[in-house]
């Protein structure tokens, strides 16, 4: 259709154009995706077979969505993508503050206009993206800020009776008009707030101060909330639970391949960045493993959730805390430590919410722990179960790193190091860099050292060696020798003050 051309009423009633509501467009282009097996929803990751066939479900049974799901899924983005099933371009009557179809037009001002231009009326046209509100519900939202209010200085100016509705100042649901609208964090919302959305969805008819008017808005709400027990600011009341057709829940990726992809995805990385800091693999898993770990952790309210954003913040604090070094060392190039997992704190405890138990330890141990146990997890993949290899009638492969140990030795391993100086520290462990050949003889040199310091992080994970965390990295010891040195009730005070 030739919108340029188009600009009157009669011109649009002579044109091929057709007027449809906003849930019959959305279900005619979602028709059309699905038979030419368009993705859809790009960017949307781990959902292909459980809540993007609910919302295409939802889409084309044209009901109003309510997708539930702790913090960090992905559930405004869903809504804001949902205005790609749109036309591109729809036709306004010009002026109009509820973008009124001409062929269909419900205010005041709009039939008006048609009434005295006839088929000289004034088009305009409205993209897409024009047509998407979005609105946070928080405890002091209003009627007035959602439906409207009456306007006294318009009533005086326009010498108006309040009984005129031209005496209304829309709000943002009616100007939402022909468009989706988005309420976040809906349990948020106060009960009485909640009550002035139930005539909208069903009824069609507004109420402000007494004055009713039949206003049939054509609305697409999308509704998104955490589960009610998440929270005690409120819940959704029944009765508008009630009214909203289909209830989609989403959820954490469920595999560390997905979370992964996520994570890169999302993440904000220069290219200069990208070009000077190597990334081997096992950091990345062992990043998106944290956050797998925290949602299991007894230390965190699993009720408010893990955020994806806790991988996406802490890979690109990884990534500064590399940089910085590099910086600083006055290198051109340098490879992520395990050391540099001290860098990802600030992103994890600004992530989660702990419970008392967490609140005892600390946020800075709880960080620390996630990355132990997130260590631990991975260890497997990579080298024998330490464990069971002590426990092995074969020779223990584990056996020269831990006598080195034993012998008095020990190492500390700060993210400020320089690549000669850190390389020089972890060779002089014996039989450190032996071990990692033998299981892994065709790595880099940068790979190599990574695993070299992964041995090192494993075995203290499995009560072989001691670890402690020191400001900017880390230090390895003797496991039973700082266990016969610690006196009963001294604090070390080589130790991060957690509390």
């Amino acid at each position: 259709m030739d919108y340029n051309n188009i600009k009157t009423l009669g011109q649009l009633k002579a044109s091929s154009y057709k007027s449809l509501s906003v849930k019959d467009e959305l279900r005619k282009n979602l028709i059309v995706q699905l038979k030419n097996k368009d993705a859809g929803f790009e960017g949307i990751l781990g959902y292909d077979e459980t809540v993007i066939p609910e919302l295409q479900t939802a889409i084309l049974s044209r009901h109003n969505i309510l997708l539930l799901g702790l913090r960090g899924q992905a559930k405004t983005r869903i809504a804001r993508l949902m205005v790609n099933l749109l036309d591109e371009y729809i036709p306004y009557v010009s002026g109009s503050e509820i973008f009124d179809d001409p062929l269909n037009p419900i205010s005041w001002y709009a039939k008006h206009e048609i009434l005295i231009h006839g088929d000289n009326t004034p088009v305009s046209w409205q993209h897409r993206s024009e047509r998407y509100t979005e609105k946070l519900a928080t405890p002091d939202v209003t009627v007035a800020d959602l439906i409207g209010d009456v306007d006294p200085i318009k009533a005086a100016t326009l010498k108006l009776t309040y009984n005129d509705e031209r005496v209304i100042h829309f709000g943002l649901i009616p100007r939402a008009h022909r468009s989706i609208f988005v309420i976040n964090e809906l349990p948020d919302l106060q009960a009485r707030i909640q009550v002035a959305l139930f005539n909208m969805l069903q009824e069609k008819d507004i109420q402000i101060r007494g004055f009713k008017l039949r206003l049939p808005l054509d609305v697409q709400f999308v509704f998104t909330a955490n589960p009610e027990d998440y929270t005690n600011r409120g819940s959704i009341v029944t009765p508008l639970k009630d009214r909203i057709e289909s209830q989609i829940l989403t959820h954490y990726p469920k595999t560390i391949d997905i979370s992964r992809k996520i994570t890169f995805q999302e993440a904000k990385i220069t290219e200069e960045q990208k070009a000077n800091i190597e990334v081997d693999g096992l950091v990345k898993d062992l990043i998106e493993q944290v956050a797998f770990e925290a949602r299991k952790s007894e230390f965190i309210d699993q009720k408010s959730g893990v955020s994806a954003r806790l991988t996406i913040t802490a890979y690109e604090n990884l990534i500064s805390t590399a940089e910085r070094r590099m910086l600083i060392n006055g290198e051109k190039s340098t490879s992520i430590r395990l050391s540099d997992l001290v860098g990802i704190i600030p992103a994890v405890t600004g992530k989660i919410e702990l419970v008392y138990e967490g609140e005892l330890e600390g946020p800075a141990k709880v960080a620390n722990t996630l990355i132990g146990k997130a260590i631990k997890s991975l260890f497997a993949r990579y080298f024998p179960d330490p464990e069971r290899a002590k426990k092995s009638k074969t020779a223990n492969p584990y056996t020269n790193i831990t006598e080195w140990f034993t012998d008095g030795n020990t190492l500390d391993i700060a993210d400020s190091l320089t690549q000669a100086k850190y390389e020089k520290q972890l060779r002089e462990v014996n039989g450190l860099y032996d071990l990692v050949k033998k299981f892994h003889p065709k790595l880099s040199e940068n790979q190599t050292l990574l695993l070299m310091e992964f041995v090192l992080h494993g075995l203290a994970e499995y009560s072989q060696l001691n670890k402690k965390y020191l400001e900017g990295g880390f230090g390895f010891s003797d496991m039973f020798e700082s266990l016969f040195n610690t006196e009963l009730g001294d604090d070390d005070d080589d130790d991060i003050n957690f509390r």
